[in-house]
């Protein structure tokens, strides 16, 4: 099944070095480009591993040719995890508030799903300056992370450091108002957790007509 040109593969194969190696030779073959991988289930000596792949010409040939691949089992043509799950909201910091925000996010991204969009919502609640900030700086290496949320009573440090580097690396980021100079190192302060978890909907839903820049740098 492909989904704008990208193709999902699930491919079970022999838990063993190499085998990964000569499936992407066959894909490079094809002229084909991975955009994502990620290692699956495992039941003793056998894995799953999940591609996506976009510029195959013949999608049935690639699948043949990657299911005759030594140590590979099986190979499934699946929907990409954008096609299933779409776009991706996280929210990190303290417990309650994270809670807040969650309910915000799921309830809007629940109006716009309905309408065919995609968007889910990812939570972690997290305390301690250095973990803020690894976990902060994870999200740009999150596949589908489009917006973060950062919910609190106080970050700073290295966390608001962490803040600056995602969003040049095109995250968007919103706090709840906080103690600290995160707020003033994200796009976005909203007091109102649960306002904070719609917005952030709302900033990267295709079926809404909001942005960015029409609310960068203010409070609310």
């Amino acid at each position: 099944m492909a989904a704008s040109g990208v193709t999902g593969l699930l491919v079970e194969c022999r838990d063993e070095p190499g085998v990964l190696h000569r499936i992407t030779e066959v894909i490079l073959r094809h002229g084909a480009n991975i955009s994502y991988v990620a290692g699956g289930a495992r039941e003793g000596p056998i894995a799953e591993i999940q591609l996506e792949v976009s510029g195959a010409v013949d999608q049935g040939r690639l699948i043949a040719d990657v299911e005759a691949v030594p140590g590979v089992t099986r190979v499934t043509a699946v929907p990409t995890f954008q096609a299933i799950y779409g776009k991706r909201v996280i929210v990190i910091g303290g417990g309650a508030q994270v809670g807040m925000v969650a309910q915000g996010a799921i309830s809007e991204a629940d109006r716009h799903n309905i309408r065919g969009e995609r968007i889910s919502v990812d939570t972690i609640p997290l305390v301690g300056e250095e973990q803020l900030a690894d976990a902060v700086r994870a999200v740009a290496r999150l596949h589908r992370a489009r917006a973060l949320v950062l919910a609190g009573a106080l970050m700073g440090g290295d966390i608001a450091n962490a803040v600056r580097e995602i969003r040049e690396a095109g995250i968007i980021v919103l706090s709840t108002s906080m103690a600290g100079s995160v707020p003033e190192a994200a796009d976005v302060v909203v007091t109102d957790p649960l306002e904070a978890g719609v917005m952030a909907v709302m900033l990267i839903a295709d079926t809404a007509k909001f942005s960015i820049e029409h609310v960068r740098g203010r409070r609310f």
